[in-house]
């Protein structure tokens, strides 16, 4: 049996939360409520809209943040178009199942997947 468990306050609580309704919204509002009022608050708080420290953070950012904003900025880009344009992306979760990226040139929609060569090991079991 867990130390927890064993616990007379922890017996209390349980025992309170059981009979009396109140007692059990009272301490279901102190264990969820409050922390995530508080955790707002705290984000909130630090929280900076300040549009000078924003340069200086982008201005001293390292090349591949650099780099990987830029990627997920053209992924994003291409991914809203193919929605704006009702296109059919099923050969992407097809690829995806199957293990694999589609990388496709700009504005081709759907390029073959490149067949995988033969093995050696693979022809001689043939």
């Amino acid at each position: 049996m867990s130390v927890f468990l064993k616990s007379a306050t922890w017996r209390w609580i349980v025992t309170k939360t059981r009979d009396s309704k109140p007692f059990f919204f009272a301490f279901a509002t102190v264990c969820g409520v409050i922390p995530g009022v508080i955790g707002y608050t705290v984000m909130q708080l630090t929280n900076s809209t300040n549009p000078d420290l924003e340069a200086k953070l982008r201005q001293n950012a390292r090349p591949e943040s650099l780099l990987m904003a830029k990627v997920n900025q053209e992924r994003l880009a291409e991914f809203l178009g193919e929605l704006q344009r009702r296109e059919d992306t099923n050969d992407r979760y097809v690829a995806a199942l199957k293990g694999e990226t589609l990388t496709r040139n700009p504005y081709v929609r759907i390029q073959s997947v490149p067949k995988q060569n033969e093995t050696p090991a693979a022809s001689e079991l043939k």
